[in-house]
């Protein structure tokens, strides 16, 4: 079992905190949260659907899963 103390266990989300904070929150003047949520949907759309990743060979998250899900069945 993971330590809470382990940061290694945590380095995908860390990773996806400083992407959201250093593409999209540094950017902008949130002045209510619900101007923060709704940049951090927008973001997520954009992380999932439109940005590719070298981890996932140059694919959106979303392809990744939709090519794993359809190579498994």
């Amino acid at each position: 079992m993971d330590s809470i103390f382990d940061n290694t266990s945590h380095a995908p989300t860390e990773r996806f905190f400083r992407s959201l904070k250093h593409e999209q929150l540094n950017y902008e003047k949130l002045k209510t949260k619900e101007a923060a949520k709704l940049s951090v949907i927008d973001y997520l759309a954009f992380y999932n659907g439109r940005r590719s990743h070298s981890a996932l060979g140059y694919q959106t998250p979303i392809e990744f899963e939709r090519e794993f899900f359809n190579n498994a069945a």
